[in-house]
Formats: structure tokens, C-alpha cells, sequence
């Protein structure tokens, strides 16, 4: 069965629509107006093995932090979507990703439970944005992802470069999860028999 999803979300701040292949070739079609969110989705597609389209807009001319939350929000609940019941995946995953000065661990459990621990500390006197998202809103992103996929993610992340920061954190996360997502059995993996 193909884990597969299409999402579209309309509000009067953000017109999004995204299809998400979780047994993909990492192939990818990020459209944003937002150039660094881009390159990192671009990323995590990439180093996931997910084949990921993304149409978006979104009032970025008042601010980027609409576009980059429902983002999130619905990559978050495409993934859920594509995995369905979870039978058979792998469930917990890690992984740690260095990049230049930076380290990023991230650990994943796709249990159902959302909840987001994300400690990327950035420098105080540095811009306030990396490219051109804003600092604060990668954290939220991170976050919207886990609560709507409905999975508990763990970040912790240390380096100087605050780009490398956040690049090393989209391919630890892009590996967990290909890592989680992956079917290695027949049954639910859980003692509860359901997640």
C-alpha cells in the first residue's frame, strides 16, 4: 500500500497545498516565497527519501511567521496521514548530524503522543533571522510539525554558525524519521496494540 498523502490548506493568511510520498526517491518541488524555508525542506526531502511538493503562499510582506507555522501544520499532518495505522514501522529513531561547527541530535517517537522538545540555542548578536525566516520561527516550525504529525520530537543542538545550526537539524531529523518511518515487521509496534 502506498503511503501517500495530499493536504491543502486555505486561510485568509496562507493558501498551501503539499503531497507527501513517504517511499519515495527524495525527490522534491518546494515553491515558497520564503528561500531559506525552501532549501531546508529541500533538505530534509532529500536526506529523508521523501518525495515532497509544496505550493505555498502566505502574507510574508507583514510577516513570515503564517507561512512558516502552516507549513508545519500541514506537513505535520500529511505525514500522519501517509502512515496511517502505523503497523509495522519502526517507530523510535535518532540521529546526529554534524555540519561544519554545528551538531544537531534529533530522537523521534512516532507514538502517537505529540510533543516537542527543541533546544537550538542561537546567537544573541547575530541577525534576528537566517536567510530570510526569522530565528524564532524555526523552533515553530519544528513544533507545529511534531504536534500535528502527532509524534514526540526531541532536538538538542550545538554550534557557532547559526545557518549550520539549523541545516544540521533538518538532515537529523530528515534521517530519524526515515529511519522511524521504515516498515520492519508485521505488527503495531506498540504493547498498547495501537498508536
Amino acid at each position: 500500500m502506498a503511503r501517500k498523502a495530499n493536504i491543502k490548506r486555505k486561510t485568509k493568511e496562507t493558501n498551501i497545498s503539499l503531497s507527501l510520498n513517504l517511499d519515495g526517491k527524495g525527490k522534491y518541488d518546494i515553491q515558497t516565497p520564503l528561500k531559506f524555508l525552501n532549501h531546508m525542506l529541500e533538505s530534509f526531502s532529500k536526506h529523508s527519501g521523501f518525495d515532497i511538493k509544496v505550493k505555498a503562499t502566505g502574507d510574508v510582506d507583514v510577516d513570515d511567521h503564517h507561512l512558516v507555522e502552516d507549513l508545519g501544520i500541514v506537513l505535520g499532518e500529511a505525514m500522519l496521514s501517509a502512515l496511517g495505522v502505523k503497523k509495522g514501522i519502526a517507530r523510535i529513531a535518532h540521529c546526529i548530524v554534524p555540519m561544519d561547527d554545528a551538531r544537531a541530535e534529533v530522537a523521534v517517537d512516532l507514538s502517537g503522543r505529540p510533543y516537542a522538545v527543541i533546544n537550538l540555542p542561537f546567537s544573541e548578536f547575530k541577525e534576528r533571522r537566517v536567510g530570510d525566516v526569522s530565528k524564532e520561527n524555526i523552533e515553530h516550525f519544528l513544533e507545529s510539525l511534531a504536534l500535528n504529525g502527532r509524534f514526540n520530537l526531541n532536538v538538542k543542538v550545538s554550534g557557532r554558525n547559526d545557518h549550520h545550526k539549523v541545516e544540521a537539524t533538518f538532515k537529523a531529523l530528515a534521517k530519524a524519521l526515515k529511519q522511524a518511518v521504515k516498515v520492519v515487521g508485521k505488527d503495531i509496534p506498540s504493547t498498547k496494540g495501537k498508536l
